[in-house]
């Protein structure tokens, strides 16, 4: 994507620390920052407040114009120009690479293959190479975070 940091709801982000990346990559001659805000973001309340719109089906608090709030506080604290979008689906997606094709269409035959044996109430899911049928309770059972390995190898590697 580009982006130059990407806040995600497994680890709530402290807004000094955010600024203090966009002032470093100014301060290095940059002329841009770019954050991708995640669904479901939030900052450490320590650092910053956000309106709340309600509960989700998990029992997590719904933070409405995440993207926008922030913004507003980084031109607050650092008095730089802030212009905050919402990307829609195709702009998220950004030109479908070769891989995306294919796998598109093993996604395609065996959802088809499925149906017309009579399958119901399942997905079509990849695990590893291997593309599998798994029902939708047992996919939608639990919400889906992250690894904590994963954050620390992105910590490692971009700061």
């Amino acid at each position: 994507s580009g982006a130059h940091l990407t806040l995600v709801p497994e680890e709530p982000f402290d807004v000094d620390r955010v600024c203090r990346m966009i002032k470093r990559r100014f301060q290095h001659g940059d002329s841009h920052f770019i954050c991708v805000v995640a669904e479901g973001a939030s900052p450490d309340p320590a650092s910053m407040t956000l309106r709340e719109g309600g509960i989700d089906e998990f029992g997590h608090k719904i933070f409405t114009g995440v993207a926008q709030q922030l913004g507003a506080e980084i031109e607050r604290r650092i008095g730089k120009e802030v212009r905050t979008t919402v990307l829609g689906h195709i702009q998220r997606g950004g030109a479908p690479t070769s891989y995306d094709r294919i796998l598109a269409t093993r996604f395609g035959v065996h959802a088809a293959e499925a149906a017309h044996a009579g399958e119901s109430g399942k997905m079509v899911a990849l695990h590893g190479t291997r593309i599998d049928l798994v029902p939708l309770d047992e996919a939608t059972k639990e919400l889906k975070r992250v690894p904590e390995e994963r954050l620390r190898e992105a910590a490692a590697f971009f700061g």
